[in-house]
């Protein structure tokens, strides 16, 4: 049973007092907070890496912008492809201008065999001939694609749908296959935390977390501990609703369940202030405390006391007054 499993039954099953009515100290069960740092990331981060070495001539992502899968952020331009094609053009000319000589020779060649002029071994070999430039011309044109395949290939794509997290080079630089030319995140947005390892065996996918964000208190859904322990902390991933993604990496207040202790909780009505000492009233008797931690049970504000109270001790809920 977890933390939380054994926390949220007591707040179901305690007797919220009456305001003014006395209430009859009893130990409860109390859960035990962790304030850890989390980080917001992306599930995934992944390069948009260029797959053809060249200039970058055309840059249209910059950090922050949405992207969608297969949108184009870059162009990378290689300036012997063109060369290439060009020469691939000249080879499939030339072979065309062969291949049409050759079928003009061997129409000649079938009429000169009726004529009884000409022999069959002739005519084979024009044939055999028209063949291999036939081969030839689809040789050449394999090779053209090829070519015009890698030049497509200059724009570089955006592997996954998010949001652009770092774009590392400029307009006019030259990238090599393999380099990266912008990092996006994608996948959704979740709190990373890093937990010390003596607080694993708390860690239960499903726990839930209290979040101090920017706009209020939230809480949050552990999804994922990661098995591999590294520097000693336990790595795990926090799902929140509505978790805003403009700021990637930025740091976050947690709390996290890792146990649970006995205590003596009592209203904060019933604590009062004189002299810079807390009281609590217990009969006819005003009796100093020491209070501790604050809870908010069944919808009242309770607080644990330290000292200066015991179990079975009737107490007054409402009326301290501070001075």
């Amino acid at each position: 049973m977890t933390p939380l499993q054994i926390f949220f039954p007591v707040l179901v099953m305690m007797a919220v007092p009456a305001l003014g009515a006395p209430l009859t100290l009893a130990p409860m069960q109390v859960t035990d907070w962790k304030a850890v740092y989390g980080r917001i990331e992306a599930r995934d981060r992944i390069p948009a890496r260029a797959r053809l070495g060249g200039t970058l001539v055309e840059l249209t992502a910059s950090e922050g912008d949405m992207v969608t899968q297969g949108q184009v952020l870059a162009k990378i331009v290689d300036e012997k492809l063109a060369f290439q094609l060009s020469a691939i053009d000249a080879q499939l000319d030339g072979a065309k201008a062969q291949l049409d000589n050759a079928r003009v020779e061997l129409k000649r060649g079938e009429d000169l065999l009726k004529q009884g002029v000409t022999t069959v071994q002739r005519l084979d070999g024009l044939r055999t001939q028209v063949d291999v430039l036939d081969g030839q011309i689809a040789s050449i044109t394999a090779q053209r694609k090829v070519i015009e395949q890698q030049a497509a290939e200059g724009e570089v794509l955006a592997p996954v749908a998010g949001r652009v997290l770092q774009v590392p080079v400029a307009k006019g630089a030259v990238v090599m296959p393999g380099e990266a030319v912008a990092t996006l995140g994608g996948g959704g947005i979740f709190l990373r935390l890093a937990v010390p390892e003596r607080h694993a065996a708390s860690l239960k996918e499903g726990d839930t977390i209290e979040i101090e964000g920017r706009s209020g208190a939230q809480t949050g859904k552990l999804v994922r501990v990661y098995p591999l322990i590294e520097n000693g902390r336990v790595v795990a991933d926090v799902e929140v609703a509505d978790l805003s993604d403009r700021f990637v990496d930025a740091r976050v207040l947690v709390r996290l369940p890792v146990g649970v202790h006995e205590a003596l909780m009592v209203p904060a009505t019933a604590i009062g202030t004189r002299s810079g000492l807390d009281f609590v009233t217990v009969g006819n008797d005003m009796r100093v405390v020491v209070p501790g931690s604050h809870e908010v049970i069944g919808g009242v504000e309770m607080v644990e006391i330290l000292s200066g109270l015991q179990a079975g001790d009737v107490i007054e809920t409402e009326g301290a007054k501070h001075e």
